[in-house]
């Protein structure tokens, strides 16, 4: 029997090989052309996404987080976030509504207010730390697939291991990220091996971003074979 389960796992592993190692470059579609080169063109140059954080035309909105630190009064620095109703409050200057409101603004209106009446020439600095207006969704081979808010400036990287990481059958190399431009929606492929032994970039995410971890093929035939195989493990000694 033990040589019976080594015949069976000869002939799989063969066959998988066989289909592992079948080049698609050597098939070719009904025009003529090989359907690697069909896809080729199906998604977009990485150089396109970004690889530096900007915050520039973020609106703030409700349940942002927002960090707030005034430089002349360290008393009046502090986290705050912003309630359903888009509106925050602070010492001082009590409730003012910040929703629709860039960084820069909020940090205008707030010095100003303080400038008003309690300090001379207040500096504010507003920084988002959690952009819970903004989410990402993470699908695919991951641990648990979801949508997720934005918390600050989120990589592509982050996001994914938000996910629990990617599970036994992901194949890292084809992540691809979908994003929204106008009207145009656009696909990258990006490699997270890549990303991981410094060859690329991480990049970061913008709001509805879309990122699909696509499964291993050899992964995923090692997998069945072995479930094929398990009964016999029971009679090997």
């Amino acid at each position: 029997m033990l040589k019976l389960a080594h015949i069976y796992l000869l002939v799989a592993t063969s066959a998988l090989v066989s289909a592992c190692s079948t080049s698609p470059s050597t098939e070719t579609t009904s025009s003529g052309s090989s359907p690697a080169a069909a896809t080729t063109n199906v998604f977009s140059s990485i150089s396109e996404l970004d690889y530096n954080p900007s915050q520039q035309d973020y609106k703030i909105g409700t349940n942002d987080l927002l960090d707030i630190k005034v430089f002349q009064a360290p008393e009046l620095s502090q986290p705050v976030r912003v309630d359903p109703r888009g509106n925050i409050s602070l010492p001082l200057i009590g409730t003012m509504r910040v929703e629709g409101l860039s960084q820069g603004q909020l940090e205008k209106q707030l010095a100003q207010k303080l400038g008003a009446t309690y300090l001379q020439d207040p500096q504010v600095t507003v920084f988002i730390q959690e952009f819970t207006a903004q989410r990402v969704t993470v699908e695919g081979e991951v641990k648990t697939a979801g949508v997720f808010p934005i918390k600050g400036d989120m990589t592509l990287v982050q996001a994914v291991a938000l996910s629990g990481g990617l599970n036994s059958l992901a194949d890292p190399s084809k992540t691809v990220l979908f994003r929204k431009q106008g009207n145009v929606l656009k696909a990258y492929n990006v490699d997270l091996n890549a990303i991981r032994d410094g060859k690329m970039r991480d990049p970061y995410l913008r709001n509805d971003d879309r990122i699909i971890v696509h499964r291993s093929d050899a992964r995923f035939w090692l997998r069945e074979v072995g479930s094929i195989l398990n009964p016999f493990r029971v009679f090997v000694p």
